[in-house]
């Protein structure tokens, strides 16, 4: 468990710092390299939230199959919270990454804004980890409401930001970004009543996996961007979506 625990702190210590460096800084020339960290970061986190959540889905199915024995069950389920911690971990990174990437299609933030997209995801990243690693004890117990209170908070802040950044037409520059916003709260409202076992749990899941393909395919397609902003965006590499 040690070994596991160290490997998630690298691993997270690893993706902050990549974050931090690739931060825009207002008047700095923003070279491709960080563009393109941003992309890889983004493409990164798309994979290891969908690929492990299919994977946990399988290994929950396992752990409650009728015959199965009492070992086979314990380890599945073991194995079920192991690899779903890998797609909380991604996706709690996720706006801050696509929060930076909007900065190439022009979406301008100002810096307190831009310093809470920045610190957003490194905070609820280490909010799921205390929550894993220290569960069973009263500071996991704190860690996992301040991170389901998050979740509550962004699935109704985010909504409400995407209706503001439209009637003022902040995002007349890359629309699709407030599309994929929409989609990310409709993802992370179902993973929560996932997580209180509401019926009907396999249409919250396929409702999951279609809005975070859906969202890549906006990222890739970005319809409703003016004429001119897609041909300056195919004379540099494009990133894969805007803000998630």
């Amino acid at each position: 468990m040690l070994r596991v625990r160290n490997c998630w702190l690298v691993l997270a210590g690893s993706l902050c710092a990549g974050l931090a460096m690739a931060a825009p800084v207002p008047g700095a020339n923003d070279g491709v390299t960080t563009q393109e960290l941003l992309q890889f970061l983004h493409i990164f986190l798309f994979v290891f939230w969908l690929g492990p959540d299919v994977a946990a889905y399988i290994w929950s199915r396992k752990a409650a199959e009728a015959g199965a024995p009492p070992e086979m069950q314990s380890v599945s389920r073991q194995m079920m919270t192991r690899v779903e911690m890998i797609s909380r971990a991604s996706m709690s990174l996720m706006l801050t990454v696509g929060g930076l990437l909007s900065h190439y299609v022009g979406l301008e933030h100002p810096w307190w804004q831009m310093a809470g997209i920045v610190l957003l995801g490194p905070v609820w990243l280490l909010l799921i980890l205390a929550g894993f690693f220290r569960d069973g004890t009263p500071f996991g117990a704190t860690a996992l409401r301040l991170e389901t209170a998050l979740r509550w908070t962004v699935i109704v802040a985010v909504p409400l930001s995407v209706a503001w950044s439209t009637f003022t037409g902040r995002l007349d520059v890359a629309p699709y970004i407030g599309a994929k916003l929409l989609l990310f709260a409709v993802v992370l409202l179902c993973w929560q009543l996932l997580r209180t076992g509401v019926p009907r749990s396999r249409t919250y899941l396929a409702t999951v996996w279609t809005g975070l393909l859906a969202a890549a395919l906006l990222g890739v397609m970005k319809p409703g961007v003016p004429v001119v902003a897609n041909v300056v965006a195919l004379s540099v590499p494009a990133p894969m979506s805007g803000t998630d």
